[in-house]
């Protein structure tokens, strides 16, 4: 139950414990002091039985005391040492039975981590409303790759990693290496050309990798130019950066993400040692379902035989070549009357259609007029006017004529 804070007049005597209960209420009713964050280096770190970590912050002017709880504690990734320069979040208030005050954390970050923590948060969200980071657009990683490509450091325990596990698992695949700097001022200017020489080899698969580091190590696949760059390879691409626990933008841009470099190389593979195993024993259930096979069909074969020897069918057969030889005849002569039939009718059609074309007539002295400009048939003097031109066909030749005068009907 918290104690009344009991004030005093100017110059009263006060007790310690009275002095220091209104000190403390004095840092608690300060706003701000309930949620600050302070910049130092650690020191004096302590952690007892109990759970709870002690320790100091300082900068070259002075040194605040500090307490993290263990339920505070467990959830840090990694114990902080002595000397690291961290950001400590969290409350200040008086610890009476001391009789000091102290920062009560509740989170630590290293110096320098929120602010980059918040500005990578503002690029991942602006690169994933592009699409960058979808599921739609990443590929699926060739059963069987041919031609590999390290994207890596050559002097890094990342590269030795890679080629050690591919040696192991997949030496059928020719590996390349496209060297690179993966830390430092210009990396990711290098990995970015790294990657596009990468993806102009035509590879199967591209290894993205590097040995672990601190967060500072991993600036260069947290930077946007290199998440394009991963995005804009042609080829799958697989990431292994860092450690286990370390994940960057470039993972979040990469088509499979590994834990680590020899992981990287692994999910990109098949293991040859298991897919030997496979096709030895596929082969043996092979060769048991052939050799099954085979004597079945031995066995249905000598029954066949027997079967045909017993039937006998050359008698039959030669009756069924007869019978097909006479309907072909029968199908020849019914073909031939039929052409004749149909020559008779053709022949006659065409006659009819001769005598009922305008040929004949125009053979007995006629003509067809039509007018020039529409090709009509003219077929009373009713609709020509003088002047008008025509075209006149008779049996042999055409000519032109104009209309001079019009006589009337009769």
């Amino acid at each position: 139950m918290r104690k009344q804070v009991s004030y005093r007049l100017l110059g009263e005597q006060w007790s310690v414990a009275e002095l220091t209960h209104y000190l403390r209420h004095l840092f608690d009713r300060d706003r701000q002091l309930h949620d600050v964050a302070v910049a130092g280096e650690l020191s004096n770190i302590s952690r007892p039985r109990s759970g709870h970590m002690y320790f100091s912050l300082k900068d070259g002017q002075a040194t605040l005391k500090c307490v993290m709880w263990s339920s505070e504690v467990a959830r840090l990734v990694a114990l902080p040492q002595d000397g690291d320069r961290v950001v400590a979040y969290g409350n200040v208030s008086v610890y009476e039975a001391a009789g000091y005050y102290q920062l009560y954390v509740t989170t630590l970050q290293p110096a320098g981590l929120g602010e980059l923590l918040v500005q990578w948060d503002k690029l991942k969200q602006a690169l994933d409303s592009e699409g960058l980071f979808d599921k739609e657009r990443k590929q699926s990683l060739p059963a069987y790759p041919q031609r590999i490509v390290l994207v890596t450091s050559p002097t890094g325990a990342a590269c030795h990693d890679m080629r050690r596990v591919l040696a192991r698992r997949w030496p059928l695949a020719q590996v390349e290496l496209v060297e690179t700097s993966v830390q430092g001022r210009g990396a990711p200017e290098a990995i970015e050309a790294a990657l596009q020489t990468a993806d102009h080899l035509r590879p199967d698969v591209i290894l993205l990798g590097r040995g672990g580091g601190s967060v500072e190590d991993l600036l260069a696949f947290n930077s946007e130019m290199v998440v394009r760059a991963i995005a804009a390879t042609s080829a799958p691409l697989v990431t292994g950066i860092g450690h286990e626990t370390d994940w960057t933008l470039a993972d979040e841009a990469a088509d499979l993400r590994a834990p680590t470099p020899s992981a990287a190389a692994e999910m990109a593979t098949p293991d040859q040692r298991a897919l030997r195993q496979e096709i030895d024993r596929q082969s043996q259930r092979l060769g048991e379902g052939l050799t099954l096979q085979s004597q079945s069909c031995r066995a249905a074969l000598i029954g066949l035989d027997g079967r045909l020897r017993g039937l006998s069918p050359w008698v039959q057969l030669q009756s069924v070549r007869q019978h097909l030889y006479y309907l072909n005849l029968q199908m020849i002569t019914a073909a031939r009357n039929v052409l004749v039939l149909y020559s008779r009718d053709v022949l006659r059609l065409s006659q009819a259609l001769s005598s009922l074309g305008p040929e004949t007539t125009l053979a007995r002295g006629y003509a067809i007029v039509t007018r020039a400009e529409t090709s009509e048939i003219v077929h009373s003097t009713s609709t020509l006017l003088a002047g008008d031109s025509l075209d006149v066909r008779l049996a042999v030749g055409t000519f032109s004529a104009k209309v001079l005068g019009i006589n009337p009907v009769e």
